[in-house]
């Protein structure tokens, strides 16, 4: 599988099988710019602009927007429901954890989570090899929070996002903390590469976090 960032909370996963899942387009953001992607799947963690920006997708494709189990193209998708903020919602609503399982992984994308999951949402959740998680607090968990996170769902590799980075205008800096504090906090090693490349072979030889190169369209 490859795994690549757009900035922001955007990915892409290419399985080896050439099927195409994007997620949480968003268009233009502060300084992050995307491109036009063809995919097979779309899956919109809530409806905030900065995440459902669809129309940057090429199809046909099946869009997730809702939590629950759905089955499209042999990669089976799991939504949990979980929160924006850590009051239930009352500040910024709800947000859906996606578990995809595709080329015997299991990759899981927090969107905007804003708490610690309980123990129904872990269950819902289950085992993870892949996690990407939101690390820059405000909106989101911050890179404490985040780390707690991490540790309740032991991944083997760990993909921070939603953070400051130099590619970002001044607003956006100002913003978003970055991901010092998540990268400490993890305890674990630290990799950089412009793009992951993945498999359920060699997943136990790849355990640490990646930190992923956002690269301009």
């Amino acid at each position: 599988m490859k795994i690549h960032w757009f900035g922001h909370s955007a990915f892409q996963l290419i399985s080896q099988q050439g099927t195409v899942i994007l997620i949480d387009p968003y268009g233009k953001f502060l300084g992050y710019r995307m491109p036009k992607v063809k995919a097979d799947i779309v899956a919109v963690t809530h409806d905030h602009k900065d995440h459902s920006q669809i129309q940057v997708a090429e199809g046909p494709y099946e869009l997730i927007n809702q939590p629950g189990h759905f089955s499209v193209r042999g990669v089976e998708i799991q939504g949990v429901a979980t929160y924006h903020d850590n009051v239930e919602g009352a500040k910024r609503g709800n947000n859906i954890i996606f578990v995809f399982t595709v080329d015997g992984l299991r990759i899981c994308h927090a969107g905007d989570l804003g708490h610690a999951l309980n123990a129904r949402q872990l269950e819902q959740i289950g085992r993870v090899d892949v996690l990407m998680t939101p690390v820059g607090g405000k909106a989101t968990l911050d890179g404490t929070g985040a780390a707690a996170v991490m540790k309740q769902l032991q991944p083997a590799v760990a993909i921070p996002m939603h953070y400051s980075t130099k590619a970002l205008g001044l607003l956006g800096r100002l913003f978003f903390a970055k991901a010092d504090k998540f990268l400490q906090a993890a305890g674990q090693p630290v990799n950089v590469v412009e793009e992951l490349v993945i498999t359920s072979e060699t997943l136990a030889g790849q355990r640490g976090v990646y930190t992923l190169q956002y690269e301009p369209s």
